[in-house]
């Protein structure tokens, strides 16, 4: 049996290797299942393009994974598929929590909610006839949208997991538009040392996803796959995506100290962000000893109330302590920070670029909420905003907290990006961390937050 697992092409200036569809390929090859991984936004597919490079593999099914940031192109792409008489699957994020409509938008036959793994497999050995499958739904079995979902099982070791398959995703194949856009070496490998996360952050799905559950591997596990990337692909450097890396002090220890002993030689970054309740000196040292040289806090807002409002967990004080760490030990460090979120205000945006202009802060990161399904905002804002599948995710608002407007929304991102960078030391910074190679990724940024008004 042959299945294609496919990303579907959509504007980003992010394009890394997709782990979720490394991880299922590997996992199906295990289980003698042959598969082909496309990925059409490092490929910069068109639909037709996509849709013919799947006919072309004459597979037995197609799977598509699916964020909300892609998910009209996903709805498109499975429905040229359905025309063309093709099994297909959507798994990921949005499908998990708004299946139904998935199943009704894309004409799917099946919709795989919550971690894929163990379900897709048991679909696979059914030769696609569901058959009470847990976590699997089609319109056979999900007859509205208030019907209660059972998310699949989920594999509670991960290292019986094999390693993602890096040979259908080689690093160097990729283009250098990493996550957090900066790297110092290529080829980047992409990596998870575990999954979840036990906060309760309002504007996140991952709360609902992973059920504020947090499963990890083990250091051994992580540092065994990070020197396959390195002796058989040339990495040079590693970017760990996990949603909080520093959660447990001694997975991070071990994880430092086994590259330390190994002399593994490769840089390290954190781009998808750490808590700053959860770094002190110490352990920043250590990771900064083993090769990090860059990570971003989630800050979100410099304003008390609305952390409060986004049950954030952390004070202001503690996120500068964090900063004022990271920058004692020479780590670059970047703040995320959203725009729109309840409580939010022109004063309180305000608020927030002043804290980041004044802060030792080397990089920053100004997007504005999308009201993610999954979240716990989605739920408390529901009827009071229309989704809008078609918007750019992170740069246009869908719901406007009182108190400020669209107009101004718009205005503050481009306006902080313009404050952050546009000074001498940031720009100073970034000229030694851009590649020439970089540059035209680089631009698409500037131009993506509306800091240049070019055609590419």
């Amino acid at each position: 049996m042959k299945i294609a697992l496919v990303r579907p092409n959509y504007k980003s200036h992010i394009i890394t290797p997709p782990l979720g569809l490394g991880y299922l390929s590997s996992y199906l090859k295990k289980s003698g299942t042959d598969t082909v991984i496309i990925d059409g936004l490092k490929e910069n597919l068109k639909l037709n393009q996509m849709a013919g490079k799947i006919l072309d593999l004459k597979p037995d099914a197609v799977a598509i994974t699916c964020l909300t940031a892609f998910y009209k192109d996903t709805v498109l792409l499975s429905k040229e598929l359905k025309r063309n008489k093709i099994i297909t699957i959507i798994g990921g994020p949005h499908p998990t929590f708004l299946p139904y409509q998935t199943l009704i938008d894309s004409q799917a036959n099946y919709v795989v909610c919550g971690e894929g793994e163990l379900s897709f497999l048991e679909l696979v050995k059914r030769n696609f006839q569901n058959d009470n499958i847990q976590g699997v739904y089609s319109l056979n079995n999900l007859k509205n949208e208030r019907q209660m979902i059972v998310k699949s099982p989920t594999v509670e070791d991960l290292d019986e997991l094999p390693f993602p398959d890096w040979e259908q995703m080689k690093p160097g194949s990729y283009p250098r538009a990493p996550h957090g856009a900066l790297m110092k070496g290529f080829p980047v490998g992409v990596i998870i040392t575990s999954r979840g996360c036990p906060y309760e952050c309002t504007f996140c799905t991952s709360p609902q996803f992973f059920d504020r559950k947090i499963r990890f591997r083990t250091p051994e596990n992580v540092v065994a796959e990070i020197e396959y990337l390195v002796k058989t692909f040339k990495v040079k450097e590693i970017h760990f995506e996990d949603d909080n890396l520093t959660l447990r002090r001694d997975h991070i220890e071990k994880i430092c100290r086994l590259l330390i002993e190994r002399k593994i030689n490769v840089n390290w970054a954190c781009p998808n962000g750490i808590r700053a309740d959860e770094v002190d000196e110490e352990i920043v040292r250590l990771m900064k000893e083993s090769g990090c040289y860059y990570f971003t806090y989630g800050i979100e807002s410099a304003n008390p109330q609305i952390l409060k409002n986004t049950k954030k967990r952390e004070s202001i004080e503690t996120i500068e302590r964090a900063i004022e760490i990271a920058d004692k030990a020479g780590i670059a460090c970047q703040g995320f920070f959203i725009f729109g979120l309840q409580g939010e205000t022109a004063s309180t945006i305000e608020e927030s670029i002043n804290f980041a202009l004044h802060s030792k802060l080397s990089g920053a990161q100004f997007i504005i909420l999308d009201v993610l399904p999954g979240s716990e905002l989605w739920e408390t804002l529901q009827g009071k905003f229309v989704p809008n599948w078609n918007k750019e995710s992170y740069k246009e608002p869908e719901w406007i907290p009182e108190g400020i407007t669209r107009k101004q929304l718009l205005s503050a991102q481009s306006t902080a990006f313009r404050k952050f960078y546009l000074r001498p030391k940031i720009l100073l910074r970034l000229s030694k961390l851009i590649n020439h190679k970089q540059i035209f990724y680089f631009i698409r940024r500037l131009k993506d937050y509306r800091l240049l008004k070019i055609n590419l």
